[in-house]
């Protein structure tokens, strides 16, 4: 068992930690609002710190999830930064959903110190990290890596190295662009169906065993035609996740029209009062119409 310290305690972050400590390590756990630590802490146990560095002092794994590149490098790079306190060749794993630059700059700030770092950014949302069966897609040294796995796979099903640093978080913006074009489809395709009479959840249930087939529409089909949208993975987050996404495709000469479109139809989901609403909520958006 690892002794190992958690950064980030949001809805992903929580969960995720919890494995860990389930699975035996020993956690000390690190949140910017100190009440989510507490209570972490009151339904784990384990223990909590003040700042990065104190929660990353002898670490030998450290792990984080927040929001995007600048809190990343704050709590990696800040005055209380973990990368200052970790202990030589120890391991840095961000599961963070950020760019490959930052990953790339924090690799290269771990090394600097005589420590790994490793861009490993998860997809499952907020039920994958509850249920501990997440997808990891990582980026970094295979040794790192290999030691590092056994202890991420605590909260995940599937962990896997990608390539060099950066390579977890460019997986991952592949991963977001598929999701938001499955799911303007699928929105489109049960618009129309509700449109033209038909029951909608019939033909789920018919289309679910042909090729049109999905994790969105096996998960998020009925709680679309029912109008439902409180499922974890807000708009606002998928409009980060696209911006970096749109930023990398635009540094390589990558053409993502369609993502273009999704991202503008999401900003008008937000402008409809639906931040926080989860990702299918794009129907909601054709059914006004």
């Amino acid at each position: 068992m690892a002794k190992v310290a958690f950064l980030g305690l949001g809805v992903m972050g929580f969960p995720m930690a919890g494995h860990l400590k389930t699975k035996g390590h020993d956690v000390t756990v690190y949140n910017r609002s100190p009440a989510k630590a507490e209570a972490w802490v009151a339904k784990h146990g384990g223990a909590m710190a003040k700042t990065p560095a104190e929660a990353a002092r002898g670490a030998e794994i450290v792990f984080s999830c927040v929001g995007d590149d600048p809190d990343l490098r704050a709590i990696a790079l800040g005055p209380d930064g973990a990368l200052n306190a970790m202990a030589k060749d120890a391991i840095f794993v961000d599961h963070t959903t950020a760019s490959a630059k930052i990953a790339q700059e924090l690799y290269t700030e771990a090394k600097k110190r005589g420590v790994h770092f490793i861009d490993a950014p998860v997809s499952g949302g907020q039920a994958g990290a509850e249920n501990g069966v997440l997808t990891v897609m990582c980026g970094g040294d295979a040794e790192a890596f290999e030691r590092a796995k056994p202890v991420i796979a605590s909260f995940a099903r599937a962990v896997t190295l990608m390539g060099a640093a950066g390579a977890g978080q460019l997986t991952k913006m592949v991963n977001q662009i598929c999701i938001a074009g499955l799911l303007e489809g699928l929105s489109e395709g049960l618009n129309l169906a509700i449109r033209s009479g038909l029951d909608a959840k019939l033909v789920l249930d018919v289309i679910s065993k042909g090729a049109a087939q999905s994790w969105q529409m096996e998960n998020r089909g009925k709680t679309m035609v029912d109008d439902k949208f409180d499922f974890g993975f807000a708009v606002d987050w998928m409009r980060k996740d696209l911006r970096i996404a749109m930023e990398q495709a635009a540094a390589v000469g990558a053409e993502l029209p369609v993502t273009k479109l999704v991202d503008g139809y999401y900003a008008e989901v937000q402008k409809m009062g639906g931040g926080r609403w989860d990702t299918s909520s794009l129907v909601r958006r054709l059914r006004k119409s």
